[in-house]
């Protein structure tokens, strides 16, 4: 099988030489280049053919941002973006996956080499991911510009650590206040947004568990609220889950959904990853399922791994009507996929379909099959 061709463009000598060293230390990806500015990545990817990019933000003669976008309206591929955890950096890092970006790398702002060292099975399962994912030109709009063997491997915990398996009797709930629980990862921020923008003001509360850095997931929940009807806020401990509002995980937390007499609130838990995760789209689906059950409708959406796939057969078996993105239209077709492989599904739609769905199961509800 062909390797992986990656070109590095990044202005710093210290983070081209570490990612360098990092990727070509597995025996699926080779590093064909690298650049220290975009003048001279867009002659090497004439010259080299690159199947993936890694791009740095902040450069001398043209920031990656504006690279990006022309790359991306020009000559589409996957690029994984280089970025600092800073706010500046998460709002710029927003822009990139809104421009085709398809994730990133945290920059390491203290003892580089350390760093990337600890990221390293990351970057390269993200290269790996990048190069089999599914790249659309960037349209701008009027005006708009194998893991390295030596690294200890973190346990993967199940979403039993957090809340456990759920009761084989369980009391059904006699609300009709209903919920609709979204989880996705990369790719994700995107295909919210398109949902958000869809969904009218008075939706029932969602609440939304998305892969993504504390430092960024506020950064997301102010975009979103300025493009959707609904409010959205990232969620904090005890906030009641009204109609018209959205809540979306802190990076930093899990997100659990709990039963207060008639009303439904957020739970922040800060234990251990689930799945490699933390927040965990498998620990939002099982609260979901245990408190919300029938009244629930669940979304899960693009993204590498399997997490939230188990959460979602919860829910299924709980009651609720559950959807997955199609691999059409995903950016990574895994949680969707293995959701759909656990029988966890009652549709699968286009992205663009979904929102449409959720207001028909929410406004002009039908009776869902059992089985798809």
């Amino acid at each position: 099988m062909p390797k992986i061709k990656v070109l590095i463009i990044d202005d710093s000598a210290l983070i081209r030489q570490m990612l360098t060293r990092i990727l070509n230390s597995v025996v699926d990806i080779e590093v064909v280049g690298t650049a220290a500015d975009p003048y001279i990545a867009r002659e090497k990817i004439k010259r080299l053919h690159p199947d993936v990019l890694t791009l740095d933000i902040e450069m001398p003669r043209m920031d990656g941002l504006a690279f990006l976008s022309n790359l991306m309206r020009l000559r589409p591929m996957p690029v994984i973006m280089i970025s600092a955890l800073t706010q500046k950096g998460a709002e710029t890092t927003l822009q990139a996956l809104e421009y085709g970006a398809i994730d990133f790398i945290a920059k390491p702002q203290i003892d580089v080499a350390q760093t990337f060292e600890t990221y390293s099975e990351e970057i390269v399962s993200k290269i790996r991911m990048a190069a089999r994912a599914h790249v659309r030109p960037f349209l701008a709009k009027p005006g708009e510009l194998s893991a390295v063997t030596t690294l200890k491997v973190a346990p993967k915990y199940s979403a039993d650590v957090i809340i456990s398996d759920i009761p084989k009797t369980r009391q059904r709930f006699k609300t009709t206040d209903k919920i609709i629980a979204i989880g996705a990862s990369t790719g994700g921020t995107e295909a919210i947004k398109v949902l958000l923008i869809e969904m009218p003001a008075d939706s029932p509360g969602i609440v939304i568990s998305q892969h993504i850095p504390a430092t960024f997931s506020r950064s997301f929940a102010m975009r979103m609220n300025q493009l959707s009807a609904m409010t959205v806020y990232e969620a904090e401990e005890g906030s009641v889950i009204l109609p018209g509002h959205v809540y979306i995980a802190p990076g930093s937390h899990h997100l659990l959904v709990e039963r207060d007499g008639a009303r439904y609130i957020c739970r922040l838990h800060q234990g251990n990853p689930v799945n490699r995760h933390r927040p965990s789209v498998d620990v939002l689906f099982r609260s979901v399922a245990q408190n919300v059950g029938p009244n629930a409708i669940g979304v899960i959406l693009t993204g590498m791994g399997d997490d939230g796939a188990r959460g979602i057969k919860e829910m299924r078996d709980a009651g609720a009507v559950t959807i997955a993105q199609d691999e059409q239209s995903s950016v990574v077709w895994g949680m969707p996929g293995e959701a759909l492989k656990q029988g966890g599904i009652n549709y699968v739609l286009p992205l663009q379909d979904i929102a449409g769905k959720l207001i028909a199961l929410c406004f002009d509800p039908v009776k869902v099959p059992r089985h798809s």
